[in-house]
C-alpha cells in the first residue's frame, strides 16, 4: 500500500480505490443516477445504473445496477417507498451501495450525460463515508456533442437530442 495512505483515516473500500487510482485505465463505464431532486445538499439518489465498455462495445456482464434504500428521507419528505418495493432490481442501504459503485468503478474513466452532476452526488454520499470525493477522470456526452458540432452557445441537449442528432438508434 501507498505509504502516504497507511496512516489516513479512511475505510477500507476508499483506501482500496484510491490505490487503483495510482494506474491509468482503459477501461471505460458509463454513469446515469436517478435522484429525488437537482440539489445535491438535500436530495439523495435512489438508484445507479452503470455499464463497462471494452474496446467500443458495451458488455452488459459488466454491469451495475442498484437501488438505494432511502426510508428516512422518504418518510420525512412525505414520499411513498411505492419504487422501491416494486423494483426487482438489487437493493441496499446507501452506504453499502455506494461502497459496491467504487468498488465497480475501480479506476474507469467515467462517461454520462451532464456526469458532474451525477459525481458530485457521489460525493456527497461519499462525505458521509468519510471518503474524499471520485478521483475517476470523466467525460461529459453533451460537452463532448458541443465540441463535436463546434458549438459555444448555452443550449442543453437532451440524451435523444444528441443521439438523433448522430443518427444513433432510439432506446428507451
Amino acid at each position: 500500500m501507498l505509504d502516504w495512505l497507511k496512516n489516513k483515516k479512511y475505510p477500507e473500500f476508499w483506501k482500496a480505490y484510491l490505490q487503483k487510482q495510482e494506474e491509468k485505465s482503459t477501461r471505460y463505464v458509463t454513469l446515469s443516477i436517478q435522484t429525488t431532486g437537482l440539489n445535491p445538499i438535500k436530495d439523495v439518489i435512489l438508484t445507479i445504473g452503470a455499464i463497462g465498455i471494452d474496446d467500443n462495445q458495451l458488455v452488459i456482464k459488466d454491469s451495475f445496477e442498484i437501488v438505494l434504500l432511502q426510508y428516512i428521507y422518504n418518510h420525512e419528505n412525505g414520499f411513498t417507498n411505492e419504487f422501491i418495493i416494486e423494483s426487482k432490481m438489487p437493493k441496499s442501504v446507501e452506504s453499502e451501495g455506494i461502497q459496491k459503485l467504487i468498488a465497480f468503478l475501480g479506476n474507469a474513466i467515467i462517461i454520462g450525460h451532464r456526469v458532474d452532476f451525477d459525481i458530485e452526488m457521489i460525493n456527497e454520499a461519499l462525505v458521509k463515508l468519510n471518503c474524499g470525493n471520485l478521483k475517476n477522470e470523466a467525460l461529459d456526452l453533451e460537452i463532448m456533442f458541443k465540441k463535436w458540432k463546434e458549438s459555444s452557445d448555452e443550449k442543453k441537449f437532451s440524451i435523444s437530442e444528441i443521439a438523433q442528432a448522430l443518427k444513433l438508434p432510439e432506446f428507451t
